[in-house]
Formats: C-alpha cells, sequence, structure tokens
C-alpha cells in the first residue's frame, strides 16, 4: 500500500471525529503491513484514546504489529495529559516505519514527537497528502497559532440578500437539501455560535439533526451582551450534556441564574455597542472549541467581519426575491471605499437542490 492510500484512510477516519474530540483534534491513524490494512482508528472523545492507540489496539488483536507501519494525519504526541505519549506507544509496538501527514503546531509537540521517533530509529517520512491534513485540522491549528477557532460564517438568504420579511418570516428561505447540508455543517463542528436577535427570534436548539433524528449536539455559543435571552429558551436546555457558553458583558446582571441553568457564562470587555468579539473568541479558544459554525443574524455577522474574524464564508442563495423591506443579511460594514471591500478568495459555488452554495475564504486579521 502506497502512503498516500493509507493516508487517505486515515484522513476517512478522522472526519468521522469532527466535533467530537474537542480540545483534542480529531486525529486518524491506519497501521498497516504492505498491501494489508491491520487497524484503524480515530481519536475518541476527550479523556479517551488518540488515534495511535486505538489503531495498533485494533491491530494487535490480530497479532503483532512489529515492523509495521503507521500513517497518522498529525504527528503523535510525545507529553502526556490525559493520556500518555503517543510516541512510546509506537516504539513499544515495534512500529518501524512512519508516515506523518504534517507536523504538530502544540507547543509542547512541534517537532519534538518526530525527533524522538526518528532517534529511536524509526523512520519517517512528513509531509504526506499534507495540504488535506492541514486542512482537516485548520481548527486545531488556529488554536494553536492565533488562540482562537476557526470561524465559519454561514449565510442563507434570498437571492437579494434577505434572511426574513419586513414582518421577521424566514422559514424557510431555502430548501430541503440546503438545510441538509447546514446540518452536515453542524455535524462536523465543535459549536454553531447565534446572537441574542436570533436566539430572541428563532429560539433555536442549534442540534445536528438527519432525518428527524439528533445527530450531534454541538457546544451552543450565545453572544448576549446584556443577558436578554431567557432561561426558559431552547439554547439552555439539556446543560450538561449539551454544553452552552454564553459571551457576555462583565458585570451582567443575570449570571448567576444562567450558571444555575448549567450553562457557562464567559465575561467579556465591552466594545461599541456590544462586547470585543476577538476576545470572546480568545476566551472560547481557551475552553478548547477549535471550529465554530456562526450562524445569525446580519448584526453578529457585520460584527465578525467588521473585527476580521471570519475565515470561511459559505452563502447560500434561494432563488427568490424579498425586497429592500426584508431584514438583511448583514448589517454595516463601515465602508467608504471600494478599496476596503472585504474581498474572498478561492470562491466556489455548486448547487442544493434549487439553492446556490457560495464558499470562499477571507483573510483574518
Amino acid at each position: 500500500m502506497k502512503a498516500e492510500d493509507a493516508m487517505r484512510l486515515a484522513l476517512r477516519q478522522a472526519r468521522r471525529g469532527l466535533g467530537r474530540t474537542w480540545p483534542n483534534p480529531s486525529v486518524g491513524a491506519v497501521v498497516f503491513r504492505g498491501g494489508r490494512v491491520l487497524g484503524s482508528g480515530r481519536t475518541r472523545p476527550p479523556g479517551g484514546a488518540h488515534a495511535e492507540i486505538v489503531a495498533l489496539r485494533a491491530a494487535q488483536r490480530r497479532g503483532s504489529v512489529r515492523g509495521a507501519s503507521l500513517a497518522v494525519t498529525l504527528e503523535p504526541c510525545c507529553f502526556t495529559g490525559r493520556t500518555g505519549p503517543c510516541t512510546e506507544a509506537i516504539l513499544s509496538a515495534g512500529i518501524s516505519r512512519v508516515f506523518v501527514g504534517v507536523r504538530d503546531p502544540h507547543p509542547r509537540v512541534r517537532g519534538r514527537g518526530i525527533r524522538i521517533l526518528q532517534r529511536a530509529g524509526v523512520r519517517l517520512e512528513t509531509g504526506v497528502l499534507e495540504d488535506e491534513c492541514r486542512e482537516l485540522h485548520r481548527g486545531f491549528f488556529s488554536v494553536c497559532q492565533r488562540g482562537r477557532p476557526f470561524v465559519t460564517l454561514k449565510l442563507a438568504t434570498s437571492l437579494d440578500a434577505r434572511i426574513a420579511t419586513q414582518a421577521g418570516e424566514s422559514r424557510w428561505i431555502t430548501g430541503p437539501a440546503a438545510r441538509r447540508y447546514v446540518h452536515g455543517l453542524r455535524a462536523r463542528v465543535d459549536g454553531v455560535l447565534v446572537g441574542s436577535g436570533t436566539a430572541l427570534a428563532d429560539d433555536p436548539e442549534l442540534s445536528a439533526r438527519r432525518e428527524g433524528r439528533v445527530v450531534h449536539r454541538p457546544a451552543r455559543i450565545l453572544v448576549d451582551s446584556r443577558l436578554r435571552v431567557p432561561v426558559s429558551a431552547r439554547l439552555y436546555q439539556g446543560a450538561p450534556e449539551t454544553p452552552t457558553v454564553v459571551l457576555a458583558r462583565r458585570g451582567a446582571r443575570g449570571t448567576k441564574a444562567r450558571e444555575a441553568s448549567g450553562a457557562r457564562v464567559l465575561p467579556v470587555r465591552a466594545a461599541h455597542a456590544g462586547i470585543d468579539l476577538r476576545r470572546g473568541l480568545e476566551a472560547l479558544g481557551g475552553l478548547g472549541l477549535t471550529s465554530l459554525l456562526v450562524e445569525g443574524g446580519g448584526k453578529l455577522a457585520a460584527a465578525l467581519l467588521r473585527a476580521g474574524i471570519v475565515d470561511e464564508l459559505l452563502w447560500i442563495q434561494a432563488p427568490m426575491l424579498v425586497g429592500g423591506d426584508g431584514l438583511p443579511a448583514l448589517g454595516p460594514l463601515g465602508l467608504e471605499r471600494l478599496s476596503n471591500a472585504i474581498r474572498l478568495s478561492g470562491a466556489r459555488r455548486r448547487r442544493l437542490g434549487p439553492d446556490l452554495l457560495w464558499q470562499a475564504r477571507l483573510e483574518s486579521r
């Protein structure tokens, strides 16, 4: 088996764990000998085994893995946290060759895992499908390098960029295929973030569903600077099994009532009419959240864009017109010159039933 083929299998394993392993990255690993896969695995939820351990255990149930090879999407860890170092397990198992997708950016690793294995005589090859592995672990890289989660802003609008009628009706602008796509997004992120306006207007649950069945409950993140959303809202139900984190101004009234419901309120310094969103996202990064999906509304979307803390834009357009009296998808950006407009890169589009999805990256500041 080629190293690239084994890494593709490891990537497939890793994708299955997205949104379920934070603060750890969702890593995938495959143990193989020649053209035969001996074992594979992905990182388990916090406190559970890392991908390398899962794959090694699966392979060892079939027999010895001494002399076999290992493909892993991220450099093996080399320190003791909730679990022991993966480098020790690899050496104890007698693995002779390791293929690494991308080096670990964590300050306690950063090449140390690779050097430990090399000094012990293990043959190492790094950068196998590196771009794919880096993209998979983009949230972990974001927290390690920038101190905040990777932020995806999702907008679902009419063709004229409206998210609701003037009366506030918004269900449903986009069709079933687009809604299934959004639930798929929720199933792969650590948290879904909304503002107080969306929470008051829609009372969302923010779970990921498939055919009416809940398949994942990401952390629910609420930006509510003055704690206007009541504890009776669905966002506050189901804690602590489904974490709820509230970003509020320091000293906001009602903090104790929210915390009594099981939510965690993070005090953030005030900025303009709300909170300092950059500091708020850094606080979320401190909790270990690596990826966020932002789902509403226009004011919050514009504030995140103005702050330069949106990494990816997903804009779903439905073939309908609502008119200028409808609610806009974006609030004011404060631009006076086109040269200051927010530029998108790598834009591509695809069909979601009758709707059109635009996907692009933004350069964060």
